[in-house]
This record gives structure tokens, sequence and C-alpha cells, in this order.
């Protein structure tokens, strides 16, 4: 198994493991019982190394040697290197910690001696010359590649925190710190980059997360640097409880039992992760506004700002009165909370059986197209009319028969749009079981999609909707009633 993301799934899977352990090795803190009885310093070392993969190869789902510790030692600690990645088992991935972070033919010649020298599945980068120097590594396939976001030392915020404009969207978006622009940019130069986030700065993760939902993330900082594991874990675990990388070089190394003190920080994680994924599939329709995830909230209150949700009294389509209007074609005008729902629908699809997305027209479709860049998924949509010239096709984009797609709408109502799209890619022979939306009205459309065989996903309700935005203030708890009547009765 050559591919970095396939071994270290298949590696976290079997140990329920998201514990990597740094192999970094300083001879002036080698246990005595590791010394050599020649006095070769390079000999114990290589002990040291061997005991603790042997004690916790079971217990993990990568190593992470530090190749500063090893070039130290000259190029007995070169040879040091080799020999240690080759105790690793096979099936373990190794994280070369390199930070390299150059140009051209000097980007390419540390590229061949970390994958081709020293056969490693991965390699932390730095990212400040742009995607120049991250480009000689990409052409690697399957590698990983993790690329500084946020660092755990106690300088990062000197310039990772410093609050920039992009000069691209500098008429249309605030300020933001230097880490978020790298981690929006750098999940775009390639489909293998993660992102290296330090556990000293939870209160970073719950930001990276919006912007790059689906990334690992390779966390240091944990143990010796005094990094918050839970609050780490709590911010940045993907739906699915995987997604975070948790690495410790000293805490485990330098411990009297290896293995326990590995299987004490791998059963801390999971108690974590297991509290998690029970919240994250938790029913959320009533739930109060308490409960909801932050970043929900803040969606919520910007859509309200955008003018996407008003209070009134409105005549819809159909002729009927409503007290409320939702307009979420008015996402394509702010793109940053469009990437924040796109990130949001990205994380509902995270759980699904998936080989495409589905958008329907017209408003869902400029929504589609963000989700399909926050998750890496290939997009396809349903045209209102078929086309009268050309090749006259219904369904636009690449896709094959029996392939599996979830829809993507805005919101839904009866679920009449979703529907007429779900039967136009069924007759197509694509299979149709899921559909995602951002916000659902309440009004039947959940068991209407149930009904035709479609399980609906919504980010959040309107009933939460309601209750975010009277929390806030920014709703009356009358007006707030009235909608709630109204769709009762609707």
């Amino acid at each position: 198994m050559s591919n970095f993301w396939e071994k270290l799934t298949a590696a976290s899977e079997k140990n329920q493991s998201l514990l990597c352990v740094g192999l970094d090795p300083v001879p002036e803190q080698m246990p005595p019982r590791y010394a050599s009885a020649d006095g070769d310093i390079i000999a114990g070392l290589l002990k040291w190394n061997r005991a603790v993969v042997e004690a916790t190869a079971d217990l993990v789902c990568a190593y992470k040697p530090n190749i500063a510790f090893y070039e130290a030692l000259g190029t007995p600690g070169l040879e040091l290197l080799r020999q240690t990645l080759a105790l690793i088992p096979p099936e373990i991935p190794v994280i070369l910690d390199a930070k390299r972070g150059d140009i051209g033919s000097t980007a390419a010649a540390y590229a061949r001696a970390c994958f081709e020298q020293f056969r490693a599945d991965a390699v932390t980068l730095s990212p400040y010359l742009g995607r120049d120097s991250i480009d000689a590594f990409a052409a690697y396939q399957g590698k990983g590649l993790f690329v500084l976001c946020h660092t755990s030392n106690p300088s990062a915020g000197e310039f990772q925190h410093l609050e920039i404009a992009d000069w691209r969207t500098l008429d249309r978006e605030p300020n933001q710190p230097l880490y978020i622009h790298v981690a929006r940019a750098a999940v775009h130069w390639s489909p293998n980059v993660g992102l290296v986030v330090g556990a000293t700065y939870p209160e970073t993760f719950q930001a990276i997360r919006q912007v790059a939902p689906r990334a690992w993330f390779l966390v240091p900082g944990i143990g010796a640097q005094g990094g918050d594991l839970e609050g780490t874990l709590r911010a940045g675990l993907r739906a699915d409880g995987a997604g975070l990388i948790i690495n410790s070089s000293r805490g485990i190394c330098l411990a009297e039992d290896p293995r326990a003190a590995a299987q004490n920080l791998r059963d801390q994680i999971n108690r974590v992760r297991a509290t998690h994924q029970s919240a994250a599939t938790a029913p959320t329709s009533g739930a109060p506004s308490g409960e909801m995830r932050p970043q929900l909230q803040q969606l919520i209150l910007e859509l309200a700002s955008l003018g996407a949700i008003q209070f009134g009294d409105f005549t819809l389509a159909s002729g009927r009165r409503s007290p409320f209007y939702i307009d979420l074609r008015l996402l394509v005008s702010r793109p940053s909370l469009l990437a924040q729902a796109a990130a949001a629908y990205a994380d509902l699809l995270n759980g699904l059986t998936c080989d495409r997305i589905a958008g329907i027209p017209y408003a869902a479709l400029p929504i589609a197209t963000a989700v399909a860049l926050a998750a890496d998924r290939p997009l396809i949509y349903t045209r209102k009319e078929a086309k009268g010239h050309g090749l006259g096709k219904a369904i636009e984009g690449s896709w094959q028969p029996g392939e599996q797609v979830v829809v993507i709408e805005d919101l839904i109502t009866s679920g009449g749009s979703i529907l007429q799209s779900v039967e136009q890619l069924r007759a197509a022979g694509l299979v149709v079981e899921d559909a995602i939306v951002l916000i659902d009205r309440e009004q039947g459309g959940k068991e209407n999609l149930a009904a035709a065989g479609v399980r609906a996903h919504s980010v959040f309700t309107l009933r939460e909707m309601l209750d975010v935005l009277t929390a806030a203030g920014q709703l009356s708890p009358a007006k707030r009633d009235e909608v709630l009547n109204y769709i009762r009765g609707g």
C-alpha cells in the first residue's frame, strides 16, 4: 500500500488510534537502560528507537521522526535515520518532519531526498514561498504533504496572527489572520495536502476546520509543550471522528514505560472521539441553540446580516403570504460566507457514501460548486430543460450509471424540486439515496423525500435558526412564535 492516506486510514482503523509517536532521539536525554556497553552513541539511540517502536506499533496511526535530530549527529545520524525507518512496520505510515520550503531544483532535490532516499510516506513543508515550494513534492503521487499552518511555538503569532487582506478579494472580504489564508490556499494546491496545526492554540482549530473541513491536521504540542488535548479534539475533529494526527514525542519516548504512556494517551483521545461522534450523529431538530456548534450559530447570524433571512409580510410564488422569506441566492455576493456554508455541507457529506454530488438549478448551483471545492467531490447538475443543440444533455458533467450521487439543494420546503431532480438522476441510472440542504423549513419536505427513498440531511432547521436569532436579540419572541405557528399550519 503506497498511498499515504490509505495507509494512514488503515492503521488508524486497525489500531483504533489517532496517535502519532515522534522519534526524536537526543543523546543527552537517552535513558541509561538503552546505552551501549561500548559507549557507541548511535547504537544506543537505535536501541532506544527500536524499543519505542516495538512497544507502540499496535497503538499508533503513524510515526514522525524529525530529521533535525538525525542531521545533528552527522553522517552516522543519517544512517541512524535509515535504520530507524527500517524498524517501522511497513503498514504504518512515516511522516518525515523536515519542514522544507524552497523552489525549483532545490525543492526537487529535497523531495527526492525525502521520498526516494528515505522513502517517507509524508513530509512537513513550509508554505512561505507559496505554491512553488510545494509543487515538487506534490509531483509524487499519493505522498502526504503537511503544510505548516499554525505552529505550536510561543512566538507563532508574531507572523501567523497578522490580519491581512487577500489581494484577490480586497474589496469583498474583511482581513483575516495569515494562518487562515495559508489553510484556504494550501488545501487547494494538491489533494494530498494536510495542515500542521499546533495544540497549544486550540482556539485556532475551529476557524481552520471551517476553511479545511476534510483535511487531516498533524497536531504537535501535546505533552511536553502543554497543549490542550481535549480542547484540540473537540474543535478539530471532523464529524466522522477522524481528521487529526495527535503527535507526542518526549511524553512517550522519555516515559519509564513507553507502551503505557502511549496507551494512556491513545485511550484519552478515543474517549473524547466517542463523545464527539455521539454528538455529531445525534438528531438536532428542536435542540436549543445553546447545543449548536458556535460556527453554525455564527453562520445563521451572518445569513441574517446579509439579508438572506428576512421577516415581515411576503407574497410567495404560490400566491400565499408568509411572515418570513429566505433567499440563499445572496450567498454568491459574500464569498467568505459561501465558503462557511459549503464547509457545513461538507461536514454532513463526510458521513455519506458519495461518488458525486448533484446541484439543483438554479439557486443551489453556486452552492453545490462551493461544496464540490470544499469537499473535493466531483459535481454534476441536472438541467431544467434539455438542450436542443449540441449533445442535448439533460445532466451536465461527467458520470457513469450506477454511481452514488448526493443531491445538494439550498433549502427544503415540500421537497418537490429535489424529487424532480432525483427522478431525473435515477432515470439516467444513477443511485440517489441522500440529499443535503442548508435549511429545513420543517414543512413536510423530509417526510416526502423519505417516502421516495431519499434521506434528507439539513445543516440546521428553521426552528434552530429562529432560536439563534431570538437568543441574539435579532428576532422578537412574538415574531418567532408567529413563524412557528405559520409552519405548523402550512
